[in-house]
């Protein structure tokens, strides 16, 4: 039943019909504000994808170059939109944006998924597949790494069309954006994003109406859409086709972007946003090239800003400079967020994380992801200098990530939700089959910049598998040494380590409940003291973005209501950042054997100096990466909010 429905009488149905007419408007102001937000966030890089794609594709300076004819011009333009209607509709808007972990989306929701359940169930095939999305995610810091570059080398390219005799100054003035754009992140996006929505409109209206104009100009175009010419053009063609597969995966290059930002703007802002403006006007904009290079084959220098008209160009410029500022932005922020969620996983050393935004969860900025990027992407710059020479390692990135994408969607479809496996077979068939078309394709330009993204990821999952594994050892050799915690408890209880107890509340870190902290050990057997209350505090990453507060404190007396000392397990989840003070001040009173003096309280780290030793646990070389590794971990008493003034940490060594 309607709000209407409910009219008991003249006032009531006045009250009724405007509160329904009120609510309405407000609930759709919000979805009209998020759909806005989604556009200047998650559809730069897409958004921006039709400035080089067809440009590359007809490049006459690729090593396996696609000549300009009619039929190859409608067979090009035809794959470019069946391959955007397959991977972008299909794969992620339909189905992988169908797999979130408590909202989340992205390759580390999936796998975070996958891991979840191998813990449960103990499947060996769901540890390999996390294994495989880890190696994706690892492709996504390589992406990371080339989409500004090739991004802000496509928006500063036009000044060539406008003014041949600027093709030097080309590559500085991208150095300069560039160097800006990550000097500002330190200020989060906060107010800029604001303006990121309108921008990205602006962007969508100017290349559809360009697409528009193109397309009647030569309205023939149309034809392109039906798939007969995108399967004539493939398998007719196929020594060119195959080789042109290379280029036409540019058009999809953010796909990954839709999931990934699923948790803050929604399934459905996010798919509102690509159906009613973001493909229109992305395929408005490739009709129109293919148009233009039909009028003229000579047009394939620069199809994209060709199709504006002479007094349009040199606004088009600095909007698309904006656009591709806009992605590069959306990608960055995109690597915060994976090296986040990874660090919280086990899989990279703890980071130093700044929030920038007080109401928006997830805006954060993380120093030395911002400035490894920064160095990767001016190094690409000035060793490719043209977007067309980084197109060939773009593909790879994009190309590897969708396929391992695709591969643990299909695995978690039959796995968790029991979807019948002739349904699954037929889907993962074709879609892997598409996947796997532009893999290959890429595969060809290895030599010519397909091997960077490769490398890139190839190296970022050895440093996070050799992390893990590291981690791992270190765990074992520590609870060695700390010994058992319940033994330690019960000495102390019967006096067998004579201890002097202080006034104060004492607070150590631990790693679980298990061993005695090394720090409140070597206090007892060193300083032979102990404050009166003691608090073992253990932090916990759940396998979900976020937890209630009702779920975030357990609270253990270890046996004894009267010692006053207790285990507490504080649960935080993988995109939220540890906060230990204002964790303990959720604590009831009646649980913890006496009032906490929190705001006195000293708080005990126990810091481990690595050295590398004789036992075979790992390779000799991992064991140098992994303690090289351990040098960028953040300071811990700032990680977890710990007053600098009253924090107390006790050294020790182990060796791996």
């Amino acid at each position: 039943m309607t709000d209407r429905q409910h009219v008991t009488g003249p006032e009531d149905g006045s009250v009724s019909r405007s509160a329904s007419a009120e609510e309405p408007s407000a609930r759709d102001a919000v979805r009209l504000a998020v759909v806005i937000g989604a556009l200047g966030v998650v559809f730069g890089d897409i958004g921006t994808s039709p400035i080089y794609t067809l440009q590359t594709v007809f490049n006459p300076d690729d090593p396996h170059p696609v000549p300009v004819s009619t039929a190859n011009v409608y067979g090009v333009v035809s794959l470019v939109f069946w391959s955007v209607v397959i991977i972008v509709m299909v794969t992620y808007v339909l189905l992988a944006m169908r797999a979130d972990n408590d909202g989340e989306g992205g390759i580390m929701a999936l796998i975070t998924l996958l891991r979840r359940w191998s813990a449960q169930q103990g499947r060996r095939a769901a540890v390999v597949l996390a294994a495989l999305g880890i190696f994706g995610a690892s492709l996504f810091f390589g992406d990371s790494m080339i989409t500004p570059a090739i991004s802000v080398l496509s928006a500063v390219e036009g000044l060539k069309v406008v003014e041949p005799s600027l093709e030097d100054l080309v590559v500085p003035i991208t150095a300069v954006i560039i160097v800006v754009l990550f000097l500002v992140q330190r200020r989060g996006t906060a107010a800029v994003g604001r303006v990121f929505g309108p921008v990205m409109i602006g962007w969508f209206v100017a290349i559809g109406a360009c697409g528009v104009a193109g397309i009647a100009d030569h309205p023939e175009i149309l034809k392109a859409l039906s798939p007969t010419y995108a399967l004539d053009f493939l398998f007719g063609h196929f020594g060119t086709a195959f080789f042109a597969l290379a280029a036409v995966v540019l058009a999809v290059t953010g796909a990954e972007a839709l999931y990934a930002d699923m948790g803050h703007f929604g399934r459905r802002s996010i798919t509102r946003a690509w159906l009613i403006l973001v493909f229109p006007a992305c395929m408005l904009s490739y009709l129109g090239q293919g148009a233009l290079i039909l009028a003229d084959p000579a047009n394939v220098s620069s199809p994209f800003f060709l199709l504006a008209p002479g007094w349009a160009r040199w606004p088009m410029i600095v909007l698309a400079t904006a656009a591709t500022v806009i992605a590069s932005q959306a990608v960055i922020t995109g690597a915060y967020s994976v090296a986040s969620q990874a660090a919280q996983l086990g899989y990279l050393p703890r980071l130093r994380i700044a929030h920038t935004s007080e109401s928006t969860i997830g805006q954060i900025y993380v120093p030395w992801i911002n400035w490894l990027l920064m160095v990767s992407v001016l190094t690409l710059v000035f060793a490719f200098r043209s977007s067309a020479a980084l197109a060939f390692a773009f593909g790879m990135a994009v190309t590897g990530t969708i396929t391992i994408t695709t591969l643990l969607f299909f695995y978690v479809a039959r796995a968790k939700w029991g979807t019948p496996l002739w349904l699954v077979c037929i889907g993962a068939s074709v879609l892997l089959f598409v996947d796997l078309l532009f893999v290959a394709a890429n595969m060809t330009k290895f030599v010519h910049g397909a091997w960077l993204p490769l490398l890139i990821g190839l190296t970022a999952f050895t440093v996070m598998t050799t992390w893990q594994r590291g981690r791992a050892i270190v765990t074992t050799e520590r609870a060695r040494h700390e010994g058992p915690l319940p033994e330690f408890i019960d000495q102390l209880r019967t006096g067998e380590a004579p201890t002097l107890r202080v006034p104060g509340t004492a607070v150590f870190l631990n790693r679980g409940k298990q061993t005695a902290p090394l720090a409140m050990r070597a206090n007892v057997e060193h300083n032979h003291v102990l404050h009166e209350q003691v608090v073992i505090l253990s932090l916990q990453t759940e396998p979900v973005p976020r937890l209630p507060a009702d779920e975030r404190m357990t609270v253990d007396p270890l046996g004894y209501t009267d010692d006053r000392i207790i285990h507490v397990t504080a649960r935080f989840g993988y995109m939220e950042t540890p906060d230990v003070p204002s964790a303990l001040a959720m604590l009831d009173p009646a649980t913890t054997e006496g009032q906490l003096q929190l705001d006195q309280a000293s708080y005990f780290l126990s810091k481990i100096e690595l050295r590398r030793g004789t036992a075979r646990t790992m390779a000799p070389w991992r064991k140098r990466l992994f303690i090289a590794t351990s040098y960028i971990t953040a300071d811990a008493a700032e990680y977890f909010g710990l007053p600098g003034d009253r924090t107390v940490i006790m050294g020790s060594h182990i060796e791996v």
